[in-house]
């Protein structure tokens, strides 16, 4: 079924009615919303449902302050969701789920001397559910040097998808975020997925839709770049998807409950790197 559904068009459909401001219409719409999937409103900066005019504006909706404390740590984690899997990155394969793995290059657009950057790294891949908080945050201090905008499918990016869709996120359409930090050279890949509305960073603004036949690459390496700190802002979805983290070099070690399925959320420690 995967296959066989007009991806693109129910993901257009989904952005329009996302976008749409249909007053009370809308309200219901999102309570309803709410209710299905049990959000959580007492974390939101305003935790009032009425107070959304769409759909797009409660998805990105901002968390208290107080809400997401970062941990004392290396690497803390960019979203709230669940872990898909994390571990090393074996030479340049990085594993997917059971009997599936992907290639760093295929995920990072066909650029196989930016792959080579990671090999026998780390990589954390986090699932976004919809009642998920959708913002995206960074999970150590980085400059961005690069932003690639990659086509392709819209296939759903749930767990059980994982397990069935051969080179799932390297397949899906995806926005490649490449910085430098103090450990070297860090990728968060922002993984599309049927009914995603739009993929969006906050240097850019949206970056999908329109939704490009080609690659196309920004680069902001020259100069001083844009700089973030850890547990910054970097982008967000319209709804749940996935995030790819990728981290240059050896030495990231995941915190011990860091396990396939188990709930994680932004600023909670990741990861910690060995000492040199």
């Amino acid at each position: 079924m995967q296959y066989l559904l007009p991806k693109q068009v129910s993901t257009r459909l989904a952005g329009v009615f996302a976008s749409w401001r249909g007053g009370a219409a809308s309200r219901m719409a999102i309570a309803a919303f709410a209710r299905r999937y049990r959000v959580d409103m007492s974390e939101a900066a305003e935790p009032d449902l009425n107070a959304y005019a769409s759909f797009n504006d409660f998805f990105t909706r901002a968390l208290r302050e107080d809400a997401r404390p970062l941990a004392a740590a290396d690497l803390v984690c960019p979203v709230d969701g669940a872990v898909s899997e994390c571990g090393a990155i074996a030479g340049e394969q990085i594993f997917q789920a059971k009997g599936h793995r992907y290639s760093a290059a295929a995920l990072l657009g066909g650029d196989a001397e930016l792959a080579a950057r990671f090999t026998d790294g780390a990589f954390a891949t986090i699932y976004l559910s919809p009642r998920d908080y959708h913002r995206i945050h960074m999970p150590c201090s980085g400059r961005l040097v690069r932003m690639i905008h990659v086509p392709g499918r819209l296939f759903s990016v749930n767990p059980v998808m994982a397990r069935r869709i051969p080179g799932l996120f390297a397949r899906n359409e995806r926005v490649v975020c490449l910085f430098e930090g103090e450990r070297g050279p860090f990728a968060l890949v922002l993984v599309g997925a049927v009914i995603v509305g739009s993929i969006a960073t906050v240097w850019h603004g949206t970056v999908t839709p329109p939704r490009h036949r080609r690659a196309c690459i920004w680069n902001y390496a020259e100069g001083e770049g844009l700089a973030l700190a850890q547990g910054a802002q970097m982008g967000h979805f319209m709804l749940g998807s996935t995030v790819v983290a990728l981290f240059g070099g050896p030495g990231a070690r995941f915190a011990p409950e860091w396990r396939t399925g188990c709930p994680v959320r932004m600023g909670e420690a990741m990861a910690s790197f060995a000492a040199p």
